[in-house]
């Protein structure tokens, strides 16, 4: 069986960039729903509790047809969810270091070049969806709670949710006041351990 995992600080800990209301209803209400269904899906079909939810993702066309669509939606879901909670932390923001910070800079021409490159891509994504840094420092969209592992791409290092439910109700339809707040809860640390994966 799926769970949620629980965070790794308090609903209110990201203070006025994301508040403890919307963590609650994003962590235990839209996150909960995900793990539910996929569940329900993975009961239809109990072979698949052997593969990592990662291999069943990237090989979405060797599942059955009658639990492809539920899997994607929602293993994307619980993948996506579960990795953004990490991505953000209380003691996040500022900038990267080290190789990823130089790595960056090489690529972008400076670190506010490629948060704006991000921020960018962010808001161009229509209707619901995800961005995200992969381990080649491309930055790309995805719709829905598709992962870029469903198409053959490697693990994304960093991910933004650019549902309405991960910012509606601080930042109402202002998708861009939540991407610019987002920035200062961003883990670095744990984005740089991620290209060590």
């Amino acid at each position: 069986m799926y769970t949620v995992p629980e965070l790794k600080y308090g609903y209110d800990a990201l203070g006025s960039y994301i508040s403890a209301d919307i963590m609650k209803l994003h962590h235990d209400k839209h996150h909960q729903t995900y793990v539910d269904k996929l569940n329900k899906a993975i009961d239809d079909a109990p072979a698949l509790r052997e593969r990592p939810l990662e291999s069943l993702l990237a090989e979405l066309d060797s599942l059955p047809d009658t639990v492809q669509q539920a899997v994607r939606n929602n293993g994307g879901g619980h993948l996506n969810h579960t990795l953004f909670w990490q991505w953000m932390s209380p003691d996040g923001g500022g900038e990267p270091t080290g190789a990823l910070a130089k790595d960056i800079e090489d690529k972008y021409g400076s670190f506010q070049q490629f948060v704006d490159a991000f921020s960018a891509k962010s808001l161009s994504v229509f209707g619901s969806g995800w961005v995200w840094l992969q381990p080649n420092l491309d930055i790309i969209t995805t719709a829905n709670q598709d992962n870029p592992l469903m198409s053959g791409g490697d693990a994304p290092l960093l991910g933004l949710d650019v549902w309405e439910h991960a910012y509606y109700l601080d930042y109402k339809n202002k998708r861009d006041d939540y991407v610019q707040a987002w920035w200062n809860v961003v883990d670095w640390n744990f984005v740089a351990g991620r290209r060590d994966i």
